[in-house]
């Protein structure tokens, strides 16, 4: 099976489809004589483009990876898995914690507020 995203003139996730075909350039093919535009191939597992794609997400040539949107405004973009991540790593302290962007800092959630 083939995964493929729809991309827009901004390069951003429109529309994600899989494709019965086990030959990639014939679902390709497909894809653009059925729908029209630009349709780039994802991967499930993330074995190619870093993640799978998703609706929203960005599609960055350069990177060649698909960036899911950033969720806050603090957050940085870690290179190495095109994934958004805090600007300062979450305690391992087996503690559970929730990102406070007010604070620019993890606060720990009390234990009888976790289920």
């Amino acid at each position: 099976m083939a995964h493929w995203a729809q991309i827009d003139d901004s390069n951003v996730v429109t529309r994600v489809a899989v494709g019965d075909s086990s030959q990639s350039d014939e679902g390709h093919a497909w894809l653009v004589n059925n729908f029209g535009g630009i349709w780039v191939m994802t991967s499930y597992e993330g074995n190619i483009r870093k993640n799978y794609a998703g609706i929203g997400f960005t599609y960055d040539e350069t990177r060649d990876a698909f960036i899911p949107p950033k969720p806050l405004a603090s957050w940085v973009l870690d290179e190495g898995t095109c994934l958004w991540v805090a600007p300062i790593p979450m305690p391992e302290d087996g503690a559970a914690y929730m990102w406070d962007e007010e604070a620019g800092d993890w606060i720990a959630i009390p234990e009888d507020a976790v289920e």
